[in-house]
């Protein structure tokens, strides 16, 4: 049986890790809001600050991996990343700091990997299923092996859009615009998107909605993953957290501080999704991009 296996996302918002044991089984998994793509769709660069935010995490990712004594590991980096004039400068850095060089994958691979990951405990007798994976600069829809990646995520559309606080009307307004027109060249690519009857929605805005949804204060991973979410759940979120400013949303129980100031922006993501496509439901998965880097990295 091999060792301990780790994989790593270096995404917008968040850096995160996994490891896992020989039989798949989970050793240890983590993710700390790091904000990486902090200002890369205005600037198209990483702010230094955002890359030693990032590089304080991926440190601590290497004490965990080497106290568990991880052979293998992958890290990739997504949309800031792939976005930033400055990207070698975090890459060569990370480099140094985890013993791997992030990978800059394109968002198809980064679709295909979450799909692996979120439809591995499923049928697959029951699929193809449409897989919506929210992150911070961009989003991924995954129809069996078809996969369309949007410039679009939840720090991309809050930093574009929300310039007052609350967002005026017209703000998301023209962020909900802006996705539906995505949403209809991914429909060129994906296709009907009822070949598939379930819609399985990943990262951390789906989460976060369904803590919100249920009256969660507290995050476990065994409450959320597979827990279903409701079209007009999601709605009514969305409706009630708009009205507010960030110091009310902030004292909204379920949702964690790195996320107060970008969760419209995914959660409008979501619903436009639930909407434009008529799913009345989606169904939670914890399950994603590093399950699927870790069931790679196992079988080969």
């Amino acid at each position: 049986m091999t060792g301990p296996v780790a994989a790593i996302d270096c995404g917008t918002n968040s850096t995160r890790l996994l490891i896992v044991d020989g039989s798949g089984a989970t050793l240890d998994r983590r993710m700390l809001i790091t904000r990486m793509g902090d200002g890369v769709d205005r600037n198209h660069r990483l702010a230094p600050e955002a890359i030693d935010r990032t590089l304080t995490a991926l440190g601590e990712y290497g004490a965990a991996m080497d106290v568990l004594g991880v052979g293998r590991r992958r890290a990739v980096a997504t949309s800031a990343a792939r976005d930033a004039d400055n990207r070698e400068d975090f890459l060569a850095a990370a480099e140094a700091v985890i013993g791997v060089r992030p990978e800059l994958i394109s968002g198809q691979e980064e679709g295909a990997l979450s799909y692996a990951g979120a439809t591995a405990e499923l049928d697959p007798s029951a699929g193809p299923y449409l897989v919506l994976d929210i992150g911070g600069g961009s989003t991924e829809l995954v129809l069996g092996d078809r996969a369309v990646s949007l410039d679009i995520g939840c720090v991309r559309l809050s930093e574009r859009f929300f310039h007052d606080d609350p967002p005026l009307t017209d703000q998301l307004r023209a962020a909900r615009d802006l996705t539906a027109e995505m949403l209809s060249t991914a429909r060129e690519v994906l296709g009907d998107p009822h070949q598939t009857g379930r819609l399985i929605g990943l990262a951390g805005t789906v989460s976060t909605a369904a803590m919100i949804d249920a009256g969660f204060t507290t995050y476990r991973r065994q409450d959320l993953h597979h827990r279903v979410l409701g079209r007009e759940g999601v709605r009514r979120i969305l409706g009630s957290l708009a009205g507010m400013d960030h110091d009310h949303r902030a004292a909204v129980p379920g949702l964690e501080p790195g996320r107060v100031d970008v969760i419209l922006g995914g959660l409008l993501i979501l619903l436009t999704v639930m909407e434009d496509f008529d799913f009345g439901e989606c169904l939670v998965s914890e399950s994603d991009i590093l399950d699927g880097m870790a069931a790679r990295l196992l079988a080969d």
